[in-house]
């Protein structure tokens, strides 16, 4: 995976700091109104404008200069997948969410986007009739408006390049070529913490598997991530929970096994879990593992969401508990919330580590930050420096 440099633009002015401003670009007027109505109740944000196209938002945007836009994929006249890199062109540390229906094709779009600079991407609901998934779509984008948004302003207004897309890899088996950055457009350059944490020593014992857990930002992470991690995919299993909607993680999946060059693939309940492969928890259902015989293989779970997400890290991180014991090497990505670390303190007291992202990398750092918090990492890293550090582990660095 290669990084694409955008050409010149201009920077945005000043952040003020008053309420976030949003402006809404979708041809639905009952979806414009709804996210209307909900963004006019936060206290922190503003609706700056409500628009009907694409054309209409990058002709308007010097005017209404929004802190935020809620990009619709499919609308008349310029499509938001057209919109994005000339809203980008004009105000480059713009934070873009992608909004779509759960169809293969947007999320095909919505991949897309991320590598061309948008920060985020949100499943907009098939009927807004459907209560339990409009309070999701509400609670959703209000806190992916409020993360993204409060990382914005505390970045200098330049923001880094966005990732360029993973590109399809030939069969052969040698180490991708690493990349230079990480950032999608709401990541800018990076901040140094005002905090001093804490971290522990890793586990005396060798990690048998690598757990992953990622939400906001983590399809670029893990991405960058994985290029990193052959020699570790080759003699152990890897098993990640993105939180994720369906149709999203098969797409995900598709982009891992392109860019790791090892197999990757939607776990499948009662499969083994073997060594040389990456399983990625479906969106929609918690992944755990469990005891099959002396082998160890994926159980799926259709049970109500944990830490508001299914899937959610933590019943995976738990879960491993009984299989590897202090065999578990676990990392956090970037993400909303604090998912991750109760598992994670699980982990430690059973004899695991666990690695975070650090701030300075992280879109949100949300479930790392809270895992960093709670004293339980061995190490608090860069995401250019986690692939190094997890390949001497299994290679039996202990330090």
């Amino acid at each position: 995976m290669s990084v694409a440099f955008a050409g010149s633009s201009t920077t945005s002015p000043s952040r003020g700091a008053g309420p976030l401003r949003v402006m809404i670009v979708d041809d639905s007027v009952v979806i414009r109104g709804l996210i209307s109505r909900w963004i006019g109740a936060e206290h922190d944000m503003e609706v700056a404008a409500s628009l009907r196209t694409g054309l209409e938002a990058v002709n308007q945007l010097e005017r209404i200069n929004p802190d935020v836009a809620v990009l619709d994929i499919e609308m008349p006249d310029l499509d938001g997948l057209s919109a994005l890199p000339k809203l980008l062109a004009k105000k480059r540390d713009l934070v873009i969410i992608m909004a779509s229906t759960l169809t293969r094709r947007n999320a095909e779009i919505s991949f897309k986007a991320l590598s061309l600079g948008a920060a985020d991407y949100i499943p907009k609901p098939e009927s807004t009739r459907e209560a339990s998934a409009a309070d999701i779509f509400h609670h959703d984008l209000i806190q992916k408006i409020r993360h993204l948004g409060a990382r914005l302003r505390r970045k200098p207004a330049v923001a880094s390049p966005p990732l360029a897309p993973a590109v399809h890899a030939p069969p052969a088996r040698e180490p991708a070529a690493r990349p230079a950055t990480l950032a999608p457009a709401a990541l800018a350059a990076h901040a140094t913490s005002s905090l001093s944490l804490t971290t522990r020593p890793f586990s005396a014992q060798a990690p048998k598997v690598l757990l992953i857990g990622s939400s906001t930002g983590g399809p670029q992470a893990l991405m960058a991530l994985v290029t990193e991690l052959g020699p570790v995919i080759d003699r152990f299993p890897v098993l990640i929970t993105q939180h994720m909607p369906p149709t999203f993680t098969t797409i995900l999946a598709e982009h891992l096994a392109r860019t790791s060059r090892r197999p990757a693939h939607e776990a499948v309940d009662g499969e083994p879990v073997k060594a040389g492969r990456i399983y990625l928890a479906p969106g929609g259902r918690h992944m755990r593992v469990v005891r099959n015989g002396a082998d160890t293989a994926i159980a799926l779970d259709d049970g109500p969401a944990v830490n508001f997400c299914k899937p959610a890290v933590d019943p995976l991180f738990t879960s491993a508990i009984d299989i590897w014991h202090g065999g578990i090497l676990a990392v956090i990505l970037t993400g909303m919330g604090s998912d991750g670390m109760r598992g994670g303190k699980d982990i430690v007291a059973a004899g695991g580590s666990v690695i975070a992202q650090d701030e300075a990398s992280s879109v949100v750092w949300g479930m790392p930050g809270a895992a960093a918090n709670a004293g339980i990492c061995a190490a608090i890293l860069p995401l250019t420096q986690i692939g190094a550090k997890v390949n001497r582990l299994f290679a039996g660095d202990r330090s």
